[in-house]
């Protein structure tokens, strides 16, 4: 994960009876990530006319009311975005995104110098919780705070089976360095998991470990600067070109396999729209619009204008005079039968280019190549939106209010396949000219 972040330092702007205050005014450092801002005081105030803007830095030959010289200011300046940079590397190796507020602690922590002993210490003779009664609670507390889907729950019940298997016995204490690793070894070991597996579980498990640590159940704080050293390979996108997406709206299904034609028209829907799965089967027939669809999306609650184009209106068109059972909009069945439809209608429509999936357990590297239609699932379709939004020239930032993506990051492995995309293209377009002389 490469966590892309943006700081700034800038003078407060500050007034006082409707005049702007240039006077020992105060320095704040400004950072941004995920479509995250915190801002933090830097402690240091300064005239406002010594201030060099475009550099960020306080001018040379200066010293505050204070007493404190423009050299030590913009040293210490320096040494914040040192820290930031060093933060974000430590959540990067675990693979994780951190909240505004886990920021804020990991960088206090690194601004006290890291200290061992520092924190608050639990009195463990008169803590009545074992550690499985703290993980309960913590899945209460955060899956009511953050309102958790019924998938995150099921991470976090998959987690626990993993550590009931690892241990009969577990403590807080337990996961130090060499307990965390114990752990990795055992899921690699033990459980046969890919490295890219692994790394999700021990994002889970550093998750609990922080929130106990915050609530002063436990006082190890070793989760903060263990990094696993896991090797991962790059996901594969998989999503339908423009030709295989027509291959599949124009493939004539069998007498005998009428139902795939449903199947069809609802991954078709999502492909024209960018749905998930779980929102075209939420989607009633009163959120339609005239020319748009409103949604709330399942999985991150965010409310949602889809616009309708001409081949998502013909959908809804072709089953407006159907009643399904919740007034649903479509005729979407289950997700484990619409992914096992999927694949035999992918296969009838001959999407059959072979695509290899790499992977790591420990240091040992696993390429399988599989025919596409064999890896096509509903997500695949909301894939298929993205990438060919983007490819057609649509901006990143409309595709997102569209998709409900929250973060430009999010967007970037897409962005990626469509300047992968353009430039095999135009790689064809010069052997073409050479060609012809």
């Amino acid at each position: 994960m490469n966590i892309k972040r943006t700081v700034n330092f800038k003078l407060e702007q500050r007034k006082k009876k409707g005049v702007a205050v240039t006077e020992n005014v105060p320095i704040r450092m400004r950072l941004t990530f995920d479509g995250n801002r915190i801002e933090f005081s830097t402690g240091y105030r300064i005239d406002a006319d010594k201030w060099d803007a475009s550099k960020q830095r306080v001018k040379p030959k200066y010293t505050n009311k204070q007493k404190v010289t423009a050299t030590e200011i913009n040293a210490t300046l320096n040494n914040y975005e040192m820290l930031v940079q060093d933060v974000f590397k430590d959540f990067e190796v675990q693979d994780v995104m951190p909240t505004t507020a886990q920021f804020k602690e990991h960088f206090e922590w690194y601004l006290a110098g890291k200290p061992e002993m520092e924190t608050p210490e639990v009195d463990n003779s008169t803590n009545e919780y074992s550690f499985w009664d703290v993980y309960d609670m913590f899945q209460e507390e955060s899956g009511r705070m953050n309102e958790w889907t019924k998938a995150t729950f099921i991470k976090f019940n998959t987690l626990k089976n993993y550590l009931n298997a690892f241990r009969d016995e577990i403590t807080f204490e337990y996961f130090d360095h060499n307990g965390l690793n114990a752990f990795v070894s055992f899921l690699r070991d033990k459980k046969n998991l890919r490295n890219s597996t692994i790394r999700k579980q021990m994002g889970f498990l550093k998750w609990v470990l922080r929130w106990a640590h915050q609530k002063h159940y436990s006082d190890n704080c070793a989760y903060m600067t263990f990094k696993a050293k896991l090797k991962t390979a790059e996901k594969t996108v998989i999503f339908l070109r423009p030709d295989e997406l027509k291959a599949v709206e124009g493939t004539k299904i069998p007498s005998q396999k009428q139902y795939l034609e449903r199947v069809r028209d609802v991954f078709l829907f999502c492909c024209y729209t960018g749905l998930r799965y779980s929102d075209v089967n939420n989607l009633r027939r009163s959120d339609i619009k005239e020319n748009h669809i409103s949604v709330t999306t399942i999985k991150n609650v965010k409310a949602v204008d889809i616009d309708l184009n001409d081949y998502s209106r013909a959908i809804l068109a072709k089953y407006e005079s159907f009643v399904f059972k919740g007034d649903k909009a479509l005729p979407v069945i289950s997700a484990q039968r619409m992914n096992e439809y999927l694949k035999e209608l992918m296969k009838l429509a001959k999407i059959n280019e072979p695509v290899r999936l790499t992977y790591y357990k420990g240091n040992e590297r696993y390429d399988e190549v599989y025919p596409k239609h064999e890896l096509i699932a509903t997500h695949a379709a909301r894939r298929t939106f993205t990438c060919f939004a983007i490819s057609i020239g649509i901006p990143p930032e409309v595709v997102m209010k569209w998709t409900g993506h929250r973060s430009y990051r999010a967007m970037e492995p897409y962005i990626a396949i469509c300047d992968k995309t353009k430039s095999e293209a135009m790689a064809q377009f010069n052997l073409a000219r050479k060609n012809l002389g």
